[in-house]
């Protein structure tokens, strides 16, 4: 082993898609720390890994941090593991490794499946730009927030299959039905799916087909809807400077994406 600490990647649906590497590091630790041992036993059984488990998750990770620290000390190797892909991408972690680099210890990833990745990998995108949020936040003024936030790049999110539509529908509420977005449910598994449309298509799609397993969510970059009141004060501060209504269409349409010709009407008006 050349390290004492492990971060290793494990399947996030289909067991097969594990590595060698990740595979021969498991075997090789003493212990490995896992966010569900229930979880991490059917990979150990699979493929005949026979170190000890114990659980570390985002409930008790401080204080496995120290039991971890303790065993390090003894000359003992140690693998961390999630549920399902990679450990601290949206999953228990981070407490933990600073810890350990707080303390020296020397620490090596082991790459292998990751939900981002495998859901890039299947959507078409303008540029390679994109932000993950890791789960969105149920109030759905925040969700906004940060979706205006991220409004120029490509935006992904993991989302409950149970909230899944309220979400959408907020977006429609404030991004309109023509908002282009992608949703992945079951990736790797038997039936895994990838949708591909404006949300109002989405949501239709969705209230007629049942929604089970992890849901990702792409938001493609987009322009914030923009009522009129908030059109009107940006004109009106405009003219406040001499502004013409021809000068005032061009610099709001291309500042916030907005119809040229609709802008120099109300700049008129």
């Amino acid at each position: 082993m050349s390290a004492e600490f492990y971060i290793v990647a494990t399947p996030i649906g289909n067991l097969a898609d594990i590595t060698l590497r990740a595979i021969e590091t498991l075997k090789n630790v003493d212990y490995i720390a896992c966010e569900d041992t229930r979880v991490t036993k059917i990979l150990a059984q699979k493929y005949n890994i026979t170190a000890k488990l114990f659980d570390c998750h985002k409930f008790n990770e401080k204080e496995r941090s120290e039991k971890i620290l303790n065993l390090l000390t003894q000359g003992k190797t140690i693998a961390l593991v999630s549920d399902a892909g990679t450990p601290l991408i949206s999953d228990p972690g981070s407490v933990l490794i600073d810890t350990l680099l707080k303390n020296n210890v020397k620490i090596t990833s082991i790459p292998g499946a990751c939900a981002i990745n495998v859901f890039l990998s299947q959507v078409p995108r303008n540029s390679e730009d994109f932000a993950f949020i890791g789960f969105i936040p149920r109030n759905n003024k925040q969700q906004i927030e940060i979706l205006n936030k991220f409004k120029h790049t490509n935006c992904i999110f993991y989302e409950s299959p149970n909230r899944l539509i309220d979400t959408l529908e907020n977006l429609l509420i404030n991004y309109g039905a023509d908002l282009k977005i992608a949703v992945a449910r079951e990736l790797t598994k038997v039936f895994e799916e990838v949708k591909i449309n404006s949300v109002q298509h989405i949501i239709e799609y969705y209230k007629t087909n049942p929604l089970k397993g992890e849901i990702a969510v792409m938001v493609f970059e987009h322009t914030p809807k923009q009522n009129d009141d908030e059109i009107n004060q940006k004109i009106k501060l405009l003219k406040e400077e001499n502004f013409s209504a021809k000068d005032i269409s061009i610099i709001i349409s291309k500042l916030y994406g907005i119809n040229k010709n609709k802008v120099y009407k109300l700049a008129l008006d």
